[in-house]
């Protein structure tokens, strides 16, 4: 699934997004673009624990195509 994330802007904010995604599933696959600010995630865990879980740590995320 991809993800968008407006207020992923450093290197620190990336770490923090990685955590909150290894927090719902420590085998997920994490790709960050950081200069697009999305996050691109293979899990077999349904989107909404990610969504809800980054929402938590402070970086609302959207679905992207």
């Amino acid at each position: 699934m991809n993800l968008h994330i407006d207020n992923m802007t450093c290197g620190g904010c990336a770490r923090s997004v990685t955590a909150a995604i290894k927090d719902v599933d420590p085998a997920a696959t994490v790709e960050i673009d950081l200069p697009a600010r999305r996050v691109r995630i293979e899990s077999t865990q349904p989107a909404a624990r990610f969504t809800q879980a980054l929402d938590e740590a402070g970086f609302p995320a959207r679905q992207d195509p």
